[in-house]
């Protein structure tokens, strides 16, 4: 909850991923480290921190951006712009 983490269903865990808000152009990298989320119409849910961090309370439109993962080399990876849930 107050680490910059996230949850997403398919990506590995450990991946980085830049995740920035549409709302406010703000962004913060978090580290997947759990899955989630359930609801199909959301792409990540992010840590109270990581949502604090961007300026985003409760559901908020967000694009993600994959850099890779702890030990792998950087992949660059984007999804299309979607919904978020800060917990």
């Amino acid at each position: 909850m107050n680490a910059l983490t996230a949850a997403h269903r398919s990506l590995r865990m450990g991946t980085r991923v830049l995740v920035r808000s549409l709302a406010s152009g703000r962004t913060v990298i978090v580290r997947i480290n759990d899955r989630g989320p359930a609801r199909r119409d959301r792409l990540i849910d992010l840590s109270r921190a990581a949502a604090r961090r961007i300026g985003l309370s409760g559901i908020g439109r967000i694009e993600m951006r994959v850099l890779g993962a702890d030990d792998d080399a950087a992949a660059d990876a984007r999804a299309p712009a979607g919904r978020a849930r800060a917990d």
